[in-house]
C-alpha cells in the first residue's frame, strides 16, 4: 500500500476524569512529509502524541501505521512498529556516553561489548547520512543541549525509527542550532523518513513543514498545506480569532536612567561565578532586552535586583545605591523602592499554587495602606481589588476564590502581571513574560507591557523568544557566560546575529560553523555545570 499514509488515526478520544483531553480526532500523515501540529496549551497535542507513542491508551478510536491497525499499548510496541519520539525535556542518563545512552534499552544481549561494538559502527554511519555529527564517547553532562538532541534522534533512527515525533524542539536552541536541526529533519525527509513537529512557533511551522494541523479545545479544527497558508490565519484557527502577531507599539522615548548597574557580580552557591561584572543601565520609557541561552547569567541578574539573591558590585535606583549584601536585600525593600517583579517561573516564585487568586494578589503587598483595617488585613477591600484586576487583565476563570492551581498557565500569568503591573513600578522585572502562554494571551501581554512603557516607566525583559526579544525590546543587550557581548538596536540586528553573540561569537560579519557554535556553548555549559 504505497499510498497509505505513514500514520492514520480514527476518531480517537481520551479523557481525563471530566477533562476531555481528544475529541473524535482523524488524522492523515503522508509518508516521507514533514507535517506540524499547533495549538495552545491544552489543546490536546500532547496527548494525542502520547496516545501514538503508547504513553496513553485511547478510551476510543484506531490507530493505521502505513495502513494496518495497529495496537500500541505501550512505548516499546511504538518503537517496534517504527516511531520514535524526541521529547521536549530529553531522557538522557547525564553521567553516561552518547554511546551508553544510544544502546540503553536495546542491547542485544547480557554482554554489553558487541552492542556498543555495533552500536559505535552504526552511528558512524547515520552521523554521515544525516549530518548527526556528535563524539561518541563524550558525556552527555559535556555536551551542549543541540548535541544532546542529536543523540535523542540517534536514539530514535538507532531503534529503526521511520516516524519521527518532536515535541517542541527548538525551545532550548540557539537560532544557528535551530536551523541546522531543520537541515537535519530536510535530510530526513529526503531519505523517507515522516516527521511530526509539534511546536508553538508559528515562524517554524512555516519555514519547515508540508503540511499542518490545528487542534483547538481538544478537537482538530483544520488541516491544511502549509505553503497555501499564512501564519495570521493559523493563529486564528488556533485561537477562534483574529490576532495581532506583532507587537504594536510606538517609538520609545527614553528619559533618564532608572536603574544603572555597574561591575555587578555573581557566585552562587557553589562558588560558580555566574554573573561576571556586567554593567548595563534602563531608562525610564524603554524596554532592555536580555537576550541569551538559558542559564547564562540572565536569571541571577532578575534575583539580584528583586532582592532574591546577594550580589557585589554597585547598583542604583534613581540614582541611589541599593544595598546587595544581602542584609536588606530583600523583595519588600524593593518593592518600597519602585521595583516589581514578574519572576521567570510563576509557579515557584510567582505564586503560591494552593492558595486562591486573591490571596496570591496581596502576597508582598499585604501591608500596604488600603489592604489593612486597623491591625488587621481587609480581606474584603483584597478581593474587592482582585475583582477589578480580573476584569482589567480579562483573568479567566473570572473568579479570585478560585486556587491559583485551578488557573491556567496563562492565566496564572496574567495574576502575576495585574499584581506586579498596577503598583505603577518605576521599575518592572519581567522574565519570560510568555513562556507556556497561549498566544491570544500572548498579545495581551505584550500590549500591558508596551501600555508600561508608554507611562515613562523602565523594563528589563528577559526571554529565551528571539522573536519576542526583537519586537518588545527598544535596545538589546546579549549575554553569554555571564558576561554581557555587546548591545544592539532591534532595526540595526536580526536572529542570526543575535544568535551567534548568544554562542560567545562577536565577529557576527564572519561565518561560523554549527561545530564551532555549538563548542562554544558547551564550553560555556561546562563552566556552569
Amino acid at each position: 500500500m504505497t499510498d497509505a499514509p505513514a500514520i492514520e488515526l480514527k476518531g480517537i478520544s481520551k479523557s481525563f476524569g471530566p477533562v476531555q483531553a481528544n475529541k473524535d480526532i482523524s488524522i492523515r500523515v503522508m509518508p516521507g512529509t514533514i507535517h506540524g501540529i499547533i495549538g495552545e496549551n491544552g489543546a490536546g497535542k500532547s496527548t494525542l502524541m502520547s496516545i501514538l507513542y503508547g504513553f496513553y491508551k485511547a478510551d476510543k478510536g484506531d490507530v493505521f501505521i502505513r495502513g494496518n491497525k495497529t495496537e500500541i499499548p505501550d512505548s516499546q510496541a511504538a518503537i517496534a512498529a517504527g516511531i520514535g519520539m524526541v521529547f521536549q525535556h530529553f531522557k538522557l542518563v547525564e553521567n553516561f556516553s552518547v554511546l551508553e545512552n544510544v544502546v540503553l534499552g536495546a542491547e542485544d544481549g547480557a554482554l554489553l561489548g558487541p552492542s556498543l561494538r555495533k552500536a559505535r559502527k552504526e552511528l558512524t554511519q547515520l552521523a554521515a547520512e544525516y549530518e548527526l555529527n556528535v563524539d561518541p564517547d563524550a558525556l552527555i553532562e559535556e555536551i551542549g543541549v543541540g548535541m544532546q538532541q542529536r543523540v535523542e534522534i540517534l536514539k530514535a533512527l538507532y531503534r529503526q525509527a521511520d516516524i519521527l515525533i518532536l515535541d517542541e524542539p527548538t525551545g532550548v536552541l540557539t537560532p544557528a542550532e535551530a536551523d541546522h536541526l531543520f537541515r537535519i529533519l530536510e535530510g530526513l525527509k529526503a531519505q523517507g523518513k515522516t516527521i511530526i513537529l509539534i511546536t508553538h512557533k508559528l515562524r517554524e511551522i512555516m519555514e519547515v513543514t508540508d503540511t499542518v494541523s490545528v487542534m483547538r479545545r481538544g478537537e482538530m479544527t483544520a488541516t491544511v498545506k502549509t505553503s497555501e497558508t499564512s501564519p495570521e490565519e493559523l493563529a486564528e484557527l488556533m485561537v477562534g480569532r483574529k490576532v495581532l502577531l506583532r507587537v504594536d507599539k510606538k517609538p520609545a522615548t527614553p528619559g533618564d536612567p532608572v536603574v544603572e548597574i555597574d561591575n555587578l557580580q555573581v557566585v552562587d552557591e557553589k562558588g560558580v561565578e555566574r554573573v561576571k561584572g556586567i554593567s548595563l543601565n534602563v531608562r525610564a520609557g524603554e524596554i532592555l532586552g536580555i537576550a541569551g541561552v538559558a542559564g547564562n547569567g540572565q536569571s541571577e541578574i532578575l534575583e539580584v535586583l528583586g532582592g532574591i539573591r546577594s550580589a557585589t558590585g554597585s547598583v542604583r535606583i534613581k540614582g541611589q545605591e541599593i544595598d546587595l549584601t544581602g542584609a536588606h536585600s530583600d523583595g519588600r525593600s524593593r518593592r518600597e523602592r519602585g521595583i516589581a517583579h514578574v519572576p521567570e517561573d510563576r509557579q515557584r516564585e510567582g505564586l503560591i499554587m494552593d492558595f486562591k487568586a486573591w490571596e496570591n494578589v496581596a502576597f508582598g503587598y499585604h501591608h500596604e495602606d488600603n489592604y489593612q483595617s486597623g491591625l488587621l488585613m481587609d480581606n474584603a477591600a483584597i478581593k474587592r481589588d482582585t475583582e477589578g484586576k480580573i476584569e482589567r487583565f480579562d483573568v479567566r476563570p473570572a473568579n479570585g476564590m478560585l486556587e491559583a492551581k485551578s488557573f491556567s498557565g496563562g492565566n496564572q500569568q496574567k495574576i502575576v502581571l495585574a499584581r506586579e503591573i498596577e503598583r505603577n513600578p518605576e521599575l518592572l522585572l519581567v522574565g519570560q513574560p510568555t513562556r507556556g502562554v497561549d498566544i491570544g494571551a500572548i498579545e495581551f501581554i505584550h500590549q500591558r507591557i508596551v501600555e508600561l512603557r508608554d507611562a515613562g516607566k523602565a523594563i528589563l525583559l528577559v526571554s529565551v523568544e528571539l522573536d519576542e526579544i526583537l519586537s518588545l525590546s527598544d535596545r538589546i543587550a546579549v549575554i553569554f557566560d555571564g558576561q554581557i557581548m555587546g548591545e544592539r538596536l532591534p532595526s540595526e540586528t536580526d536572529e542570526k546575529e543575535l544568535g551567534l553573540m548568544m554562542a560567545g561569537i562577536t565577529d557576527t560579519a564572519q561565518d561560523h560553523s554549527i561545530e564551532e557554535i555549538e563548542a562554544n556553548l558547551a564550553e560555556a555549559h561546562g563552566e556552569v555545570h
